[in-house]
């Protein structure tokens, strides 16, 4: 029988990387207008049809 390859996500990575996030924000690798843009750009990836209708996803905290 053959098995198929699931990924699993473990507690410790989940919390290396929660931790990893908090560091990065905290030394000013990561801030609101990086969080702006990269929302921003996934929308606008994900619903690219609405793009090409005129929709603006440009995200402003």
């Amino acid at each position: 029988m053959a098995t198929r390859y699931r990924p699993h996500f473990s507690l410790l990575g989940l919390v290396y990387t929660i931790v990893g996030v908090f560091v990065a924000w905290d030394r000013g690798y990561i801030n609101e207008s990086l969080v702006e843009r990269v929302v921003s750009a996934l929308l606008a990836v994900f619903l690219w049809i609405l793009v090409l209708l005129g929709v603006d996803f440009h995200i402003d905290f």
